[in-house]
């Protein structure tokens, strides 16, 4: 067919198996001949996988195309990992709303379905964690306003809270008062957001049912979010006017950056921002060397808030930034996969480092630049990359 691009199939509508396919084409498994060049930065107690029983961290060294393996995609969380029977499972629609109601599951899969892959790291993904919790995935669900639609949006309703199935106990600070309280796993998001096409309540990951590590039977998915506002086990979605501020809302998931003045904690003409982590800062991270032939391939994926890419570059030993390709199977919410070719590399170490550039100007910062900020929540630094020629 004349002019069928990816993006056309992808349009009308490719089914899961031919989607994987095409993303799994990305980036081919070592073809013969090819070897992966190791790095030299990961430190020998290094640990990735896992069952997702409590954690588990994918190694990205192991990066073969768009669409992670959902026994392989990263898993995090704060409380326990409920089991709920899905024929049990109901949906509660409180709060603000015209008429509260319960949803089963099958109720929920008769409604308008739509698919997303979604790339999104843990807003404590970094270098210091080798970037393993961060993953790709093709999602699948009910568009989150079809579901307030159907249970009608009050007047006064501003904000939407989640409220996941999973419990733990809680320190809430007052002043000088600590109270421990057992609580459910809740963030929220502003209606306007809510109201947005992206999110999505997900049941299906890679075209199979969730597992109870990520989050079954029913989830939250924030295209472009750190992966934080991706509540798992989701249990209940409250409408109401005010602020919702939770623990994991307005207490731990903030960062805290110092502006003008001189950047030192005293300093009174430095003014401490504090903002709450939700869409994901622009970053770009090198994953992966190949040695091709006579010359190497560098791979690495970029992550960020679905904004328009301009460019990504590589840098090598200090050298002038080069550009590198990035993957036409790419999506908006995807992480973005680029590839650099690597031509005559000497024997030795070598020092690699990658950056990005969306179309609003916005550049990945170097890890000096991110100085001023005190804390170590949405690290989007460049991040250098070792490794050895033979």
């Amino acid at each position: 067919m004349k002019g069928f691009t990816r993006r056309n199939a992808l349009q009308r509508g490719l089914s899961v198996a031919g989607f994987l396919a095409l993303g799994d084409a990305a980036i081919p498994a070592l073809a013969q001949g090819e070897t992966d060049v190791p790095f030299t930065d990961y430190p020998a107690n290094f640990k990735a996988g896992g069952n997702g029983v409590p954690v588990r961290r994918f190694d990205i060294r192991t990066i073969d195309g768009l669409i992670v393996p959902k026994d392989r995609f990263f898993v995090l969380q704060h409380f326990n990992q409920p089991e709920i029977n899905p024929n049990d499972f109901r949906l509660k629609i409180s709060g603000l709303v015209n008429k509260p109601v319960e949803l089963s599951l099958a109720e929920l899969r008769k409604m308008r379905s739509a698919d997303v892959v979604a790339g999104y790291e843990c807003s404590g993904n970094s270098g210091r964690a080798f970037q393993a919790l961060s993953s790709c995935g093709r999602f699948t669900g009910v568009p989150l306003r079809e579901v307030l639609n159907h249970a009608g949006v009050g007047a006064k309703a501003r904000e939407v809270v989640f409220l996941g199935a999973d419990r733990g106990e809680e320190q809430v600070v007052f002043r000088r008062e600590t109270f421990k309280l057992n609580q459910q796993f809740a963030r929220s998001i502003t209606l306007e957001n809510a109201m947005k096409p992206d999110p999505l309540l997900a049941y299906a990951l890679n075209g199979e049912p969730l597992t109870v590590p990520q989050g079954a039977p029913l989830r939250v998915i924030m295209p472009g979010w750190y992966g934080v506002a991706n509540v798992k086990w989701l249990a209940e979605v409250h409408l109401q006017q005010d602020r919702f501020l939770g623990n994991y809302q307005a207490r731990w998931y903030r960062s805290v950056v110092g502006v003008g003045g001189t950047g030192e904690p005293a300093d009174l003409h430095t003014q401490w921002m504090e903002t709450e982590i939700t869409r994901q800062h622009l970053k770009s991270v090198i994953a992966r060397v190949r040695k091709t032939g006579n010359a190497h391939q560098i791979l690495g994926f970029v992550l960020n808030d679905g904004t328009p890419l301009k460019s990504v570059e590589v840098k090598i030993d200090g050298g002038a930034w080069q550009k590198a390709t990035l993957d036409p199977a790419n999506t908006r919410y995807s992480w973005k996969l680029f590839t650099y070719r690597w031509e005559g590399a000497a024997a030795g170490e070598h020092t690699l480092v990658s950056r990005v550039t969306d179309v609003e100007g916005n550049v990945q910062p170097a890890a000096e630049e991110l100085s001023r900020k005190k804390t170590f929540l949405e690290d989007n630094a460049q991040f250098p990359r070792k490794v050895r020629i033979g």
